[in-house]
């Protein structure tokens, strides 16, 4: 026994207080002030931000409501920080420091002026003179955000804000409406495949180990991610870690699997504090332990960490390092799905495989096959660094072409040079010049 405390709460009764909170903020009389503090956020120093946010406020004892978010995306104009106030469209700041704090307050929260200066976009269907709508941002104009739907619109911290936005009900539709092996063949049909390089399906490799035996069997995501410049993984563990757990729950549910593991690499706090954070509130309210959903399917998740090891992040590797042995491949056969972590029944998958998964459940396979290509379904997260005009994390459809990706995604090359190379993907990835970008993100052309 893990020692939480446990109560069987009716679904529908949890998602009536969490819509409720939520209209309290999108529609109450405070402001509801966001702000990014994601590891983008936090190398710029939103922090700082944060703190002269929370000073100045006090100082002029203006009554609001802040929450840290994650990333949504737009690591260039990081740090931001998100205002709605009642009765006014949700305006989006960039590049603020603790000096922008005191103009932010006075004029836009307390005189009412119109902010443009720091204002970078708007939400919202209405216009205003010198802000641009968030939607017709030109480098979010490829965008397709499935995995990424929730990040830095809701606060980490909060799992009513998760429920809110659809949070937790497929799991509530897998246990209440669907068998093991309907999860399996809807994940199977959506055409989903693993994210994490090498493109086997999802629901295939899922299916594997629901012959094994029981009744320890292992839901272990790899978030080791090691490659230079990638932060997906880690993004969606510190902007939206409930929808990590709804999938390894899902996936749990549809394997017969009684634990889940997150592994991740020791020192990225932020990350690895907010789903540690989550973890508890998912047993806090019944998502997580005994009896699911007054459901006799009972799950638990806990977190293990690595060192700075590269080779950590191959799967058989990831499971000798959980049981505390120095990270080394094994050989195979036997296949993790027959013999994985001690000896048990395991299937490793990446964050990003695991995190489609509420989707698919929830909106049906064929939402997830109307995006991508045929063969190659759904969304691609990219982690765009270097020499352009806007670093970040976009979530676009498989299939985009990397020129698309370049030029209209990152906005180009800055000052008018000309593009010369980019390096795709980590060590193991390659580098390319510029005959590159009528390529598509698609793991047979990559391949």
């Amino acid at each position: 026994d893990c020692g939480h405390c446990h109560y069987m709460p009716d679904f529908q009764d949890i998602k009536t207080r969490a819509d409720q909170q939520w209209q309290d903020l999108i529609a109450g009389p405070r402001p509801w002030i966001r702000v990014g503090t994601a590891m983008c956020g936090h190398a710029v120093g939103a922090p700082d931000v944060l703190n002269a946010l929370n000073r100045f406020l006090s100082e002029r004892n203006v009554e609001a409501h802040i929450d840290e978010v994650g990333c949504l995306g737009l690591c260039y104009a990081e740090p931001l920080v998100d205002i709605l106030k009642p009765g006014e469209p949700r305006i989006l700041f960039g590049n603020v420091s603790p000096k922008d704090i005191p103009a932010l307050v006075d004029e836009y929260l307390l005189a009412n002026k119109t902010p443009v200066g720091k204002a970078i976009a708007h939400f919202g269907e209405s216009k205003i003179e010198g802000i641009p709508k968030y939607d017709d941002l030109p480098n979010l104009a490829l965008e397709r955000r499935i995995a990424l739907r929730n990040a830095g619109h809701i606060a980490p911290s909060s799992i009513l804000q998760y429920i809110a936005n659809d949070g937790y009900a497929a799991l509530n539709k897998a246990i209440s409406e669907m068998n093991p092996s309907d999860v399996i063949k809807e994940m199977t049909d959506s055409g989903l495949r693993g994210r994490g390089g090498a493109g086997f399906p999802t629901g295939v490799k899922w299916s594997f180990m629901v012959q094994s035996p029981g009744p320890l069997k292992y839901i272990l995501c790899n978030c080791e991610e090691g490659d230079p410049g990638a932060y997906n993984d880690k993004g969606i563990l510190e902007s939206d870690p409930h929808k990590l757990l709804e999938g390894m729950i899902l996936a749990g549910y549809a394997t017969n699997a009684s634990n889940g593991i997150v592994f991740i690499r020791h020192g990225h706090n932020g990350p690895i504090d907010r789903i540690k954070h989550a973890i508890e509130q998912a047993y806090e309210i019944g998502l997580l332990g005994k009896n699911i959903l007054d459901s006799t399917f009972s799950y638990d998740i806990e977190i293990s960490l690595t060192g700075e090891s590269y080779v950590a992040g191959e799967e058989t590797a990831l499971m000798d390092s959980i049981e505390g042995k120095r990270a080394m491949p094994r050989f195979k056969p036997p296949f993790p799905a027959s013999f994985g972590v001690w000896g048990k029944p395991s299937t490793v998958n990446n964050v990003k495989s695991i995190s489609y998964a509420p989707e698919i459940i929830l909106n049906g396979s064929n939402s997830f096959k109307d995006v991508g290509t045929e063969k190659c379904t759904g969304t691609i997260i990219i982690c765009l660094s270097g020499d352009i005009k806007y670093p970040g994390m976009y979530e676009v459809p498989m299939g985009t072409r990397l020129g698309e990706i370049v030029e209209q995604v990152g906005g180009g090359i800055p000052s008018g040079k000309k593009f010369k190379m980019l390096q795709l993907g980590g060590p193991l990835g390659h580098i390319l010049n510029s005959d590159c970008l009528d390529l598509a993100c698609d793991f047979d052309v990559m391949r």
